[in-house]
Order: C-alpha cells, then sequence, then structure tokens
C-alpha cells in the first residue's frame, strides 16, 4: 500500500510542476506568452496521424 502511494505522491508532484510551468507561461492578463502561442501553432501544424490517440493514452496511465 506504500509504494502506490508514493507512486500518487510522485505523480501529484509532477502535475504540480506541469501547472506551475502552465502558470509561468500564461500572462497576468490571461493571455498566452508569445513562447506559448509560438508552441500552440507549431502544435496545430501537426498532422493528426503524429499525434497519439487519447485512448491509447489513457490506457497507458490507467495501467501504471
Amino acid at each position: 500500500m506504500e509504494n502506490i502511494n508514493q507512486k500518487v505522491l510522485d505523480k501529484l508532484d509532477k502535475i504540480q510542476i506541469d501547472i506551475e510551468f502552465i502558470k509561468e507561461n500564461i500572462e497576468e492578463d490571461g493571455e498566452l506568452t508569445e513562447w506559448a502561442e509560438n508552441e500552440l501553432d507549431e502544435a496545430r501544424k501537426r498532422s493528426n496521424s503524429e499525434s497519439i490517440p487519447l485512448e491509447v493514452v489513457e490506457e497507458k496511465i490507467l495501467k501504471k
């Protein structure tokens, strides 16, 4: 049980890091920073065939 709890805590730590990263890339007025806008533009240019389907991601997460 302790091992499972540690895994949950580790995942929560990673989520917190991601949230802080997102907050840093949103300006005070709620607009995306220039870097974030560029990343979004690049992501939109990619073909859907390069993406991993959400179902596959969910399956991998739930297996862990």
